[in-house]
């Protein structure tokens, strides 16, 4: 019974040829029994394992027959070499500090950039994994295409989950969420709750929601009943039970009884609540609509187990198709093939829940996005290997301090294998205290991380057994990877050159030195590149004039809680002198509005549908924020029909087929129940404006007359403005409202948009910071290892008359060649890379060919810095100290 041929060629070409026909018989023998007993793949695994285990520690191809391994030279390290090599590790780290440093600093870095980032990664791809039946949970959303333009959403209509449950036997339970926000109030304690959820009783079901107080069963199958988390029910009720206390929402009071606390919600969940509020009650359509009526609700369904979740898109499709059907039926008269004539379409899709915080760009609050996580992984991958670069360079740059070292050590008997262990010890070792001071940098830098990235990580996650583990075997494997070409550059030195003093560096090693600052001043140029691209979009889109006038306007919120006295505070305020104008509603330019994806019909062609957002607005809202009339007028208190007027942008009038005189058109507003359409007529056109980030093209918009409650909008002046915050803070609360005085600034609203673009920005700009460190170091080297070779060349020419600038130019011409060649190489990358992020702006700057120029000119000028002081101090050598020994 012969084992397999593969196996036992590898045996035969690695283990000495002196022990190999006895190990070769012994190993043939237990390999009949085996296959006898175990069968042929367990036998031919047991003899791979065994081949293994007695090949040499340090494997080395035989070159001849004759040719055999000395066993103690390939054996395992003695106790006493190992400590021998430790005291020439620590004696050669003290006698070359600078070398020393500088390699502890890049490893440390690079090692410090390569936690922090590990740790943000292992967060983004956490989210919602902590609940127990993560993998069968999917969400249902919704896509569209109108006009030639596709919406995917998040959201679905009331009655989804409805017919989802009764119509498809593997949604074991189905979920309806929908976000919310509200003053809740308790006896005298008021807060505004932003993170305010309605849902089913089914979400407990579904997801893991630890209770502390009361019954998952029960807790939200009744009407007006509520949910709390551990911390908000000590904000409202402190020490007391708060199991059975009502809690009054809103401004008419609605009540709520508290029926059970939970904990609170993870940070990494991809939806976060304050308060569970129930949805049993909700009203929903009897006729069989509402997928596509009040789109508010994320649908969740949960899945058999092992159940492929596209194995029930196909049911779902047809069961969609059915449904909203209807819904064409009843509001454009037309058929689903009807519709799709058109060039438009319908779907549903689904979204496996732990896919949603990256993978989903649907939510109107996105959260995570894969490609930053992929951009920061990148990052820190190329940091580490500078970082390893960094220490290759220099340990072959001061590798002729060294050379009679490796030089006397072989001419006392020492053989290849045993120097590379010294050395490869010697860069474990630095790797580990790399790894000290690295971690103390992670330590000091995670407040200043989490502020820039808007997480809440921790030191205690570096604890975690798997991650320690990690660590360890990362810092062994990043020693390995830096000190293996060192190793075998410095161990293939010949003794008897170097003993004369004439060290001949390994052929090529130059070109591979040369080829790993190119790699450095890559990524280094491309990290340049997207940096000043990133700020120019940045400052584009906060530059960018956007439709309206947001410098001083002030943003008094929640005005809705006034109620009747609403329209009454506002003509206090106008009466200020610090007011230019004033006007209610509750649509603030910037983000979205409160009424998304609503379809528009016109009365003259009533099946061509406009998906279009609603702004509820009183006559001076135009005015106030600066807007533009291009046709037409504005909402007047002259004219009462204009109740029944709506005003549109520029994009609406173009989508709705109305270029050239929509003025005195009509769209259907609704429908009732007999029928009957109430209709609207344009009474103007007002300039597109950005009312959502420069992210997005400007969509349609229609702007309505009254039921505009919600904030007051004020144009001020400049003088005195906090005196006129405090006298209006003042007048709120003499009309005491449960809401405490609350405003913002719309230019700040503004630059909050774009909280995630700058972050982007600040981020490249750290980190490019210390990548260009990171490969100032690994130059330095470079420089180093030059000038040291060339030192007797250097005495020669200026012996024969050279000057200094002609000698620095000679040493710096060729790191300008090699940063050039980085340019060329580098640019076409950063292209790419910087057109792919730019294609998820509506809005963007153009890719300039100055910006290539910039990075190449920046990325020159810190090389020319960095080698000029090797190449300056080169150049100012006394000659004869460089040629006495000629």
């Amino acid at each position: 019974m012969k084992p397999p041929r593969w196996i036992h060629w590898l045996l035969t070409r690695l283990h000495p040829e002196n022990t190999l026909e006895e190990v070769e018989g012994d190993l043939g023998e237990l390999y009949a029994y085996w296959h006898q007993r175990y069968g042929k793949n367990q036998a031919a695994l047991r003899y791979l394992l065994n081949v293994i285990s007695v090949l040499p520690p340090f494997v080395r191809k035989r070159k001849s027959s004759k040719q055999e391994y000395f066993q103690d030279a390939t054996s395992s390290l003695k106790l006493a070499m190992i400590r021998n090599y430790l005291k020439i590790t620590l004696r050669n780290l003290q006698r070359q500090k600078v070398s020393t440093s500088v390699n502890i600093v890049g490893l440390a870095i690079g090692l410090a950039t390569c936690i922090l980032i590990m740790l943000y990664v292992q967060d983004e791809f956490s989210f919602d994994r902590f609940h127990e039946k993560a993998d069968r949970i999917v969400r249902v959303g919704l896509k569209l295409r109108l006009n030639g333009e596709d919406f995917n959403d998040a959201m679905l209509g009331q009655n989804a989950a409805r017919d989802i449950k009764q119509e498809l036997p593997e949604a074991l339970s189905v979920v309806r969420t929908r976000n919310g926000s509200d003053f809740v109030s308790y006896e005298n304690t008021s807060f505004k709750q932003d993170h305010l959820l309605f849902a089913d009783s089914s979400i407990f079901d579904i997801f893991t929601i630890p209770f502390l107080k009361g019954n998952p069963k029960k807790a939200l199958t009744e009407p007006n009943t509520v949910v709390l988390t551990a911390e908000t029910a000590r904000k409202y009720f402190g020490n007391q039970d708060p199991i059975g206390k009502v809690l009054s929402f809103g401004s008419g009071k609605t009540p709520y009884r508290v029926t059970g606390v939970v904990e609170n919600v993870p940070a990494n969940s991809h939806f976060k609540f304050d308060m569970l509020g129930t949805l049993t009650g909700e009203d929903q359509q009897v006729d069989g609509s509402g997928w596509l009526y009040r789109i508010n609700y994320e649908t969740y369904l949960l899945l058999p187990e092992h159940y492929d979740y596209k194995r029930v898109n196909a049911k779902l499709a047809k069961l969609a198709e059915k449904q909203i059907a209807l819904e064409l039926q009843q509001f454009l008269k037309i058929s689903p093939k009807q519709f799709r004539a058109k060039g438009d379409d319908f779907g549903v899709f689904l979204k496996p829940l732990t896919d949603i915080h990256l993978y989903s760009k649907t939510d109107s609050n996105p959260g995570g996005n894969i490609m930053y996580v992929y951009v920061l992984a990148a990052i820190a991958a190329f940091m580490l290997l500078i970082a390893c670069v960094n220490f290759t360079n220099l340990s072959t740059a001061t590798a002729v301090r060294r050379s009679r070292e490796v030089g006397v050590r072989k001419v006392l008997g020492s053989v290849k294998s045993q120097l590379r262990q010294q050395f490869l010890i010697e860069a474990v070792m630095l790797a580990t205290v790399a790894l000290l001071v690295g971690l103390l940098v992670v330590a000091l830098a995670l407040p200043f991380f989490n502020q820039l990235t808007g997480k809440a990580l921790t030191i205690n996650s570096l604890t975690n057994p798997y991650i320690v583990t990690g660590l360890i075997a990362g810092t062994v494997l990043v020693g390995l990877l830096a000190g293996s070409y060192p190793a075998l550059y410095l161990s293939s030195f010949k003794p008897v050159l170097v003993l004369k003093g004439r060290m001949v560096a390994a052929r090529g090693s130059f070109n591979l030195r040369s080829g790993l600052v190119v790699f450095q001043f890559f990524v280094t140029i491309t990290m340049i590149i997207a940096t000043v691209i990133a700020d120019r979009q940045l400052r584009y889109m906060q530059s960018q004039k956007v439709g309206y006038d947001r410098e001083q306007v002030l943003v008094i919120q929640n005005t809705n809680m006034l109620q009747n006295n609403e329209a009454v505070f506002r003509n206090q305020i106008l009466q200020s002198p610090q007011v230019v104008r004033g006007s209610i509603s509750g649509q603030v330019p910037v983000g979205s509005s409160m009424m998304d994806n609503t379809t528009v019909m016109t009365k003259e062609n009533p099946e061509q549908g406009v998906m279009s957002r609603f702004y509820y607005v009183d006559h001076e809202y135009i005015p106030t924020l600066g807007m533009q009339m291009v046709q037409g007028r504005n909402f007047s208190e002259k004219f009462p029909s204009d109740s029944a007027a709506v005003i549109i942008n520029e994009t609406a009038a173009s989508a709705l087929g109305w270029k050239q005189n929509p003025i005195g058109r009509e769209l259907i507003g609704s429908t009732d129940e007999h029928g009957v359409k109430t209709y609207y007529r344009v009474v103007g056109v007002v300039r597109d404006f950005h009312f959502e980030s420069l992210r997005e093209k400007i969509g349609p918009l229609v702007m309505f007359l009254g039921r505009n409650s919600g904030n007051i909008i004020v144009k001020t002046r400049t003088e005195k403005l906090p005196e006129f915050l405090a006298s209006l803070k003042q007048k709120w609360e003499a009309f005491s409202p449960a809401a405490p005085f609350s405003y913002s600034f719309l230019d700040d609203r503004f630059e909050q948009v774009y909280v995630s673009e700058q972050k982007i920005e600040q981020v490249l700009t750290l980190f490019s910071s210390l990548t260009i460190f990171i490969a100032c170091l690994g130059l330095f080297g470079l420089a180093t290892h030059t000038a040291e070779q060339r030192t007797r060349e250097i005495g020669v020419r200026k012996v024969l008359g050279a000057s200094v600038g002609s000698v620095v130019g000679l040493l710096s011409q060729e790191f300008i060649k090699l940063i050039l060649i980085a340019l060329v190489l580098a640019s076409p990358i950063a292209w790419w890379g910087i057109t792919l992020w730019l294609s998820d702006f509506a809005y963007k700057v153009d890719i300039e060919w100055w910006v290539f120029v910039l990075a190449g000119v920046l990325a020159m000028g810190i090389a020319l810095l960095t080698v000029s002081f090797q190449s300056i101090k080169a150049a100012l050598t006394d000659p004869v100290k460089s040629l006495r020994s000629e």
